[in-house]
């Protein structure tokens, strides 16, 4: 059965289904049908489904004129009729694993995907997990709803777990040229989904079963969660030091060894960052093992938003000046430079603790022109250097590439920059992380 679907696959004989057209699934889907595959993206959003098929994309990594031609050809195809996943011979789930208010983890809609894909498994498909989660969720979770159709994990269908490794907004990596990572139920699952994916992209690194897969992800950002958490300890020393943190990691990384620069900021967001360690912890738990630095990350990259509101309070209290009532402009609001995303954006942390604490606080974002805090809608401000000098204070929050910086240095009366956006000014009217 192998070496069947292998030359199917080579043959570009295979339909494709992707589960989950968000930022992994659509670039993913968009990389097969590019391949050569025939390609369904199944989405739950109509909006979603209606703007691909008129050629439209909603994800900036994703051109529109890619979208358009493919869809033309016939090689790519979107729709929220997930009874067309029984014709699909490989079937992607790429669906949203977000925390509960409890800081558990919700696999909620990975359980409706493996659902609706058991409906209508038939022998030989394949079905792969790209969705991040805990160890053990693939073989513990999926497999059994898989198999209530009948069938058997590895003997009749192959299940396979591939961590997504996207990075938004990143020019250099793409889907194509990051190695992949791929762990199966069995030899035969992780051999089958392994060239399968050889198809698409330039380097596959496959393991020896599912949570080792599952794994390898939450470790990548779980160590970038605990080393951001420790720069932004280091930068609260230095400001109780009286010292310029950036100035010590721009000297720090001299070093061609044994370092490797991180830098702080007014917290961490994303759908990775804040939620993947937790997603480990959470499992470490269950099998009564403490996660140390995974929590004490948490504690610390959590409270940073607050520290940023503290020395805002006291830059202002320099200019006797209240936070209460103050004018209060935030620069940027998506967790990242130059991305539309806002998920779990530390700035809108900020936003909500200003506007509790009694500040006037707008935004300024040219990617997001509007978002939700608390049950409200606030829409990105346009700024000038009019307006600029309307503000008590102007807060980098998420430095985006092309924004005018000279003018918002000229024009603001005062800035606190927490992510080192105006490294190259030299100003009395600015202030650091």
């Amino acid at each position: 059965m192998v070496k069947t679907i292998e030359n199917l696959i080579k043959r570009k004989k295979i339909k494709v289904g992707v589960m989950g057209l968000g930022y992994v699934g659509l670039p993913l889907a968009v990389e097969f049908a590019r391949g050569g595959f025939e390609t369904t993206g199944f989405e739950m959003e109509k909006e979603k489904v209606l703007y691909i098929m008129d050629g439209e994309s909603y994800i900036p990594d994703v051109q529109c004129s890619e979208i358009s031609a493919l869809v033309k050809s016939g090689g790519l195809k979107a729709t929220w009729d997930f009874s067309k996943l029984k014709l699909q011979d490989a079937i992607i789930i790429c669906v949203p694993t977000p925390l509960r208010k409890t800081k558990d983890p919700d696999v909620s809609f990975i359980i409706t995907a493996a659902k609706q894909v058991s409906i209508s498994l038939r022998k030989s498909q394949m079905i792969i997990l790209e969705s991040t989660t805990y160890p053990g969720t693939t073989r513990e979770l999926v497999k059994p709803i898989l198999e209530e159709s009948g069938l058997k994990a590895g003997k009749d269908f192959f299940l396979s777990f591939s961590p997504e490794r996207v990075d938004p907004g990143n020019k250099k990596y793409g889907i194509k040229n990051t190695p992949k990572i791929i762990g199966g139920i069995t030899p035969e699952c992780e051999k089958i989904s392994s060239f399968l994916y050889s198809q698409i992209i330039s380097r596959i690194i496959p393991v020896s079963n599912s949570e080792t897969a599952e794994l390898v992800k939450l470790l990548e950002n779980t160590f970038r969660a605990v080393n951001i958490a420790m720069i932004n300890e280091i930068a609260l020393m230095c400001h109780k030091l009286k010292i310029d943190v950036w100035e010590v990691i721009e000297a720090a990384s001299t070093k061609p060894f044994g370092f490797m620069p991180f830098y702080p900021g007014p917290g961490i967001g994303g759908h990775c960052l804040p939620l993947d360690p937790q997603y480990l912890a959470w499992k470490m738990k269950s099998l009564n093992f403490e996660p140390r630095f995974v929590e004490l990350a948490e504690a610390i990259n959590s409270k940073m938003p607050e520290h940023v509101v503290s020395r805002v309070t006291e830059i202002l209290n320099s200019g006797k000046k209240p936070l209460k009532s103050s004018r209060l402009l935030l620069i940027g609001m998506a967790y990242k430079p130059d991305i539309s995303d806002a998920r779990e954006s530390p700035a809108k942390d900020l936003f909500a603790l200003f506007k509790e604490a009694g500040a006037f606080a707008d935004y300024h974002d040219p990617y997001v022109p509007e978002i939700e805090i608390q049950g409200k809608t606030y829409c990105s401000k346009k700024i000038t250097g009019k307006t600029l000098k309307n503000y008590d204070c102007t807060i980098i929050a998420t430095p985006h590439s092309g924004l005018d910086y000279a003018a918002i240095v000229k024009n603001s009366k005062r800035i606190f920059d927490a992510r080192n956006a105006l490294k190259i000014f030299k100003s009395k009217n600015i202030w650091k992380l």
